[in-house]
């Protein structure tokens, strides 16, 4: 077996383990939030809508939605990843939701499994997100490797995740961030879509993503803290003592999602946003839409539904539809653009 096949072997066995531990493991965030739960809506008893009525469509990087829903990157590069990823886009083509793909770094190195990803057959009218690190960046990955991924997916835009503490805790993680702003920058420039920059649930701090948007990145998913902490991900999977030990210790690390909306937005009134990080439900996705997000990615529960089936995956898709409309119906907002206007979002004074 050569290296490079080594790689990718290892590679596709972290996606695999990845999975498993998400869905098997608590690797939820416990001593931080994502600061949603610091936000109350003023509630309306007398509305003057009628509900059916009520348009909770959006557009976002050229592109209508349905509603300001992502399917936020999660996986692929093995068959169940294949199985979740169809289930995936057949649900967002029919709801008209944005959906965006894990890592294709593998599909990179081991071509074979490049089918994993591709589902633009599935999902021929939404906004698809091609995924990679940036830090490969600093590995031999350049404008070849980011113009194949996104040729795997028929992507719109494509996602660069920023990830230190993730590689940092990952047993031989790639730790050389050095000079990848200016990599970055080249990208931005050189590639034919929009690149999107996001963390992986550490949170973009508002210095960050001005000096991102000056590189010229046309859109943030700040990715905060309160979900999934990868650094306990990677921990479950250490094969040493020190890495399980360090993922504990930054188990809870990071900047609240609810925190990362606001600064972002006060430094940068109109770039697009996207909110993620330890969203779980639709009263969570107004919160952050009326906070300044554009849209809202949600990982772990569209995880959790589509590793049963495309039902559960439509089911889910229902309820958050359903919960975002009671939030605009019951503040007496007909649209996303009122719900941010209305100044009916308040934070809890304790």
């Amino acid at each position: 077996m050569n290296v490079s096949t080594s790689i990718s072997a290892q590679t596709q066995s972290r996606k695999a383990e990845h999975i498993r531990i998400c869905l098997e493991e608590d690797v939820q965030c416990h001593e931080i939030t994502s600061g949603l739960e610091r936000y109350r809506f003023s509630h309306s008893c007398l509305p003057e809508l009628d509900r059916n009525d009520i348009d909770i469509s959006t557009n976002f990087l050229g592109k209508h939605l349905g509603a300001p829903l992502l399917i936020s990157s999660m996986t692929g590069g093995t068959e169940e990843a294949g199985i979740i990823n169809r289930r995936l886009a057949e649900v967002a083509q029919e709801y008209k939701i944005a959906m965006g793909v894990g890592s294709q770094r593998v599909a990179v190195e081991k071509p074979q499994v490049a089918e994993t990803f591709a589902v633009r057959k599935y999902a021929p009218d939404v906004l698809l997100l091609a995924n990679l690190g940036a830090v490969q960046l600093n590995y031999k990955y350049g404008l070849a490797e980011c113009l194949r991924v996104i040729e795997i997916l028929e992507a719109d835009a494509l996602i660069l995740h920023l990830n230190p503490l993730q590689e940092c805790i990952q047993t031989k993680g790639d730790t050389n961030f050095r000079g990848l702003l200016d990599k970055i920058c080249i990208l931005c420039n050189e590639l034919p879509v929009p690149v999107i920059v996001k963390e992986v649930g550490n949170g973009i701090s508002a210095v960050m993503a001005e000096k991102l948007l000056a590189a010229g990145v046309k859109a943030i998913d700040v990715a905060g803290a309160g979900g999934t902490s990868w650094a306990k991900v990677e921990s479950e999977r250490a094969d040493n003592a020190l890495q399980r030990r360090l993922g504990k210790t930054f188990a809870d690390w990071g900047l609240p999602t609810a925190d990362c909306i606001t600064a972002i937005r006060a430094i940068a009134p109109d770039v697009p946003l996207i909110a993620s990080g330890g969203l779980r439900h639709g009263l969570d996705v107004a919160k952050a839409i009326a906070l300044g997000a554009n849209i809202a990615g949600l990982a772990m529960p569209f995880l959790q539904a589509a590793a049963l089936s495309e039902a559960a995956v439509k089911d889910l898709v229902e309820v958050l539809i359903a919960e975002i409309t009671t939030v605009l119906f019951c503040t007496g907002n007909a649209t996303l653009e009122q719900l941010k206007l209305s100044g009916s979002l308040q934070r809890i004074q304790y």
